[in-house]
């Protein structure tokens, strides 16, 4: 009998200490993955993001993300129109002609400029400060009809006469073709890069902003989405841009840490960023990214309009689109 208890009373310690000693298991929660296509390499206007992922912003939101570079210009259209991708980071301009003439199911999630960025560049040498100045002139641009139609309604605007403007397509050698003299000026490049780059390299330049000229105000970059995929996942798009506005905070309260976390995840093989140039742009985009009384990543259907009737009057896009179409306000935050 004694020996029973003893087998009992070791049995029922054994479960005690087993009970004790288990470790409870962390049950990790699992994450939505949310797959973004940049513009281009990393630099000053994606810090917002960079701080969303190191300071856990996404996570928080139960979202990992992964960010692709593009293979070519149209990938941060094309992958989430395909679905190959969630969101990508593409332009107003070109996002409207690709759902006016092809129809592409893609929409703009929010902008994360509320105005434009890209200008008209010159060597300081050749004394081109206005449109009409392109006259008689050899302008280089990265391929389309938007570029080449934009400066002919710019020097027509400005009363020069647009079929005195040659154009010749670079590609993406915009600021060597300008170094080089083999164009006298450039439209494509843009306020928070190529202008600084010129000055650092020691090339003074003159610039201006085809808004200046008869185009509406419009968003230069936005975040774009696939249009089922919006219905299908609106929530987590949604936790996507409610973290992207918290990293936006970071940066515009601490643009210099915002600075280093960016300058520490640079692609430097790929595409070397200065520091000079990149503080010089995060300068110039803080206060276009969020203007006073508009929250950060907010779209209105006015602008949207006004470029839509402009691209038509242009014979740029083949009919127009209703603006409420084009994009949609997902998340905001004063």
């Amino acid at each position: 009998m004694k020996k029973i208890k003893y087998i009992v009373l070791m049995l029922l310690m054994l479960v005690v200490v087993g009970c004790g000693g288990a470790k409870e298991e962390k049950t990790e929660k699992k994450l939505d993955t949310v797959d973004v296509v940049f513009d281009w390499y990393p630099n000053a206007i994606h810090s917002f993001i960079y701080n969303a992922i190191e300071k856990g912003y996404f996570e928080e939101e139960g979202i990992k993300v992964n960010i692709h570079f593009p293979s070519n210009a149209s990938d941060p259209m094309a992958l989430p129109a395909a679905k190959k991708a969630d969101i990508g980071i593409y332009y107003l301009h070109h996002l409207v002609m690709a759902r006016a003439n092809e129809n592409i199911p893609i929409t703009s999630i929010g902008a994360i400029t509320q105005k434009p960025l890209n200008v008209i560049i010159a060597l300081k040498e050749n004394n081109i400060t206005r449109a009409r100045d392109l006259e008689n002139k050899t302008i280089g641009y990265s391929g389309g009809p938007l570029s080449e139609e934009a400066l002919k309604a710019m020097v027509e605007f400005d009363g020069g006469d647009p079929n005195k403007v040659k154009v010749m397509d670079v590609g993406f050698e915009l600021l060597t073709s300008m170094i080089t003299k083999q164009v006298d000026a450039t439209i494509g490049g843009l306020i928070n890069h190529e202008v600084p780059v010129m000055i650092e390299k020691g090339f003074p330049v003159d610039y201006f902003y085809c808004t200046e000229y008869g185009m509406p105000n419009y968003y230069e970059e936005l975040f774009v989405a696939n249009d089922e995929l919006i219905k299908e996942r609106k929530d987590v798009y949604i936790r996507f841009l409610k973290a992207c506005n918290k990293g936006f905070k970071d940066m515009l309260n601490n643009p210099e840490e915002s600075l280093d976390l960016l300058l520490a995840k640079q692609e430097a093989d790929q595409f070397p960023l200065s520091k000079n140039v990149e503080k010089q742009s995060m300068d110039i985009l803080l206060p276009i990214m969020k203007e006073e009384g508009i929250p950060f990543l907010h779209q209105d259907a006015k602008i949207w309009q006004e470029n839509i009737d402009w691209l038509y009057e242009h014979k740029i896009i083949e009919k127009k689109v209703p603006a409420e179409e084009m994009f949609i306000n997902l998340y905001e935050e004063n």
